[in-house]
């Protein structure tokens, strides 16, 4: 029982929050362990690199001290620092801030294997950074990627109902996404046929169509795809309002959001 147990792993740091007077809790996304929250002692007392080290949107590579409680972080090295161009484009700050925020929401257990959550995030905030796409689309398809993962990939091509694939017309959270004409039930939202084929694009990783989309559209797709996610969770995404969209759709629900236990 004296043994000290001393792992490594490499991981996104999505949060910190302070802990005494002079260190700080990390949550990890990691490669082989899943989430972790781990103790970084002392980093609030100085500027020390190590504190730098362990700042949120940061890819490093970790070795820590296996405790009963919370792990302890003995050693930081960064990977790759993905905040850095993030943090003076206000859109695209916002959106890897929500993409930090649902990663620990979609993975829910700590300590469990989550490698490809891990590596959805880092293709994303890879892709966030290098300004390749619109960071709304960005972020709308890690969602929709990550829901996936999770096992909540919304219907979109075929009704939720009955499976068929003629006249999809609605929208419909408790359903589970696209409805038919025939199954579809009333407080549906009523996406335009482009929506939902720029969801399939987005999920697909189809960005030749997803940037040739009309903003209308992926207007209307973020407001799904965020009201999609956050039915699904206990709590919602609080970052999500923050982030810049031209304009806020309406997404219709049928009933109330059910009471999550």
């Amino acid at each position: 029982m004296g043994d000290v147990t001393i792992y490594r792993d490499e991981g996104i740091v999505l949060r910190t929050q302070k802990l005494g007077e002079a260190d700080r809790i990390v949550t990890v996304l990691t490669r082989r362990t899943g989430k972790i929250r781990a103790v970084a002692k002392g980093v609030r007392k100085t500027r020390s690199k190590f504190g730098a080290r362990l700042e949120p949107f940061t890819h490093v590579d970790l070795q820590l001290y296996e405790k009963r409680s919370l792990d302890l972080i003995s050693q930081a090295e960064t990977i790759r620092p993905y905040g850095e161009p993030l943090v003076h484009d206000y859109p695209r700050y916002t959106a890897g801030v929500a993409m930090l925020e649902a990663a620990e929401k979609l993975t829910a257990e700590e300590r469990e294997p989550a490698l490809r959550q891990f590596l959805l995030l880092v293709g994303a905030l890879r892709t966030l950074g290098d300004l390749s796409h619109e960071p709304r689309l960005v972020l709308d398809a890690f969602l929709l990627r990550s829901l996936s993962v999770a096992g909540w990939a919304p219907a979109l091509d075929e009704c939720a109902r009955c499976g068929g694939r003629a006249g999809i017309r609605g929208f419909s959270l408790p359903a589970g996404g696209a409805l038919c004409l025939a199954c579809r039930v009333p407080g549906s939202a009523t996406p335009a046929p482009e929506t939902f084929e720029l969801m399939i694009a987005l999920l697909r990783g189809d960005w030749e169509s997803a940037d040739g989309s009309d903003d209308r559209h992926r207007v209307e797709c973020s407001g799904l795809v965020a009201a999609y996610l956050q039915w699904h969770l206990e709590h919602g995404i609080r970052s999500l309002r923050h982030v810049e969209r031209s304009k806020t759709v309406e997404v219709p629900r049928t009933g109330p959001a059910p009471e999550r236990s």
